[in-house]
């Protein structure tokens, strides 16, 4: 994803992205139960890289396991490229953390641009204290391995209800979560900035002291006077 689809994108909520995928005939694309971990983490926006939980099993989920090199969750730490978002698939456990302040501040110090997990964060207020953006489906304190084992990597998940493929692109924000699908992102993109103008300008008009009917959703008569608007703002 280029810088200039990533500006794009970050300037259009999710609730505007949800709309341009709902056009599109694409309905479970916000994530359930998934929220800011800390107020003001703005808005981000980057590729999917994403992790796999399985549920819990003893002879998986031994604490050795933890430091193991081939733990996928370990691996995504070092692995998930700067500017991209770690995806994890907790399996929506909200009762153990699939990620604390040193795998936080470790992301954050590589360039990764966010995590995302339908599970638990641990050390929560270490974790905000990194600065690093999470949005996530609560806090708990047990680790990962009380609850959940060790999948894989970089397969398609599902997180928060929604499935996300490897490259898809996430944009988060303080209602949440959307993954629009990459085959997908230059047209929402496009259209997704070009929705936003146009809710400008509605807003214009209610605060005028317009109706709603005919305003929002727009006629053909507030189009017109629309397209007036925008010529105005370019010229």
């Amino acid at each position: 994803m280029n810088d200039e689809l990533r500006n794009a994108l970050t300037a259009c909520s999710t609730a505007t992205i949800t709309m341009q995928l709902l056009k599109r005939g694409l309905r479970a694309t916000a994530m359930s139960g998934v929220a800011p971990l800390a107020n003001g983490q703005g808005r981000v926006v980057g590729e999917a890289y994403t992790v796999r939980f399985i549920p819990m099993r003893e002879d998986l989920s031994a604490p050795a396991n933890l430091g193991a090199r081939e733990n996928p969750q370990r691996r995504a730490i070092e692995e998930c490229p700067p500017g991209a978002i770690l995806v994890m698939d907790g399996l929506g456990n909200r009762n153990a953390g699939t990620l604390g302040d040193i795998l936080a501040e470790r992301l954050r110090v590589r360039g990764v641009a966010a995590c995302v997990t339908d599970s638990a964060v641990r050390d929560a207020e270490a974790v905000v204290a990194t600065g690093f953006p999470v949005w996530c489906g609560g806090r708990a304190a047990p680790p990962n391995n009380s609850g959940l084992a060790m999948g894989d990597l970089q397969t398609p998940i599902g997180c928060g209800g929604v499935a996300v493929i490897p490259g898809d692109v996430l944009v988060c924000d303080g209602d949440g979560v959307a993954v629009i699908p990459r085959t997908m992102v230059e047209s929402v993109a496009a259209d997704a900035v070009e929705q936003e103008q146009v809710e400008t300008f509605v807003l214009e008009r209610i605060r005028a002291g317009h109706a709603v009917p005919g305003t929002y959703p727009p006629n053909d008569e507030t189009m017109a006077a629309y397209e007036l608007w925008k010529r105005k703002q370019t010229s």
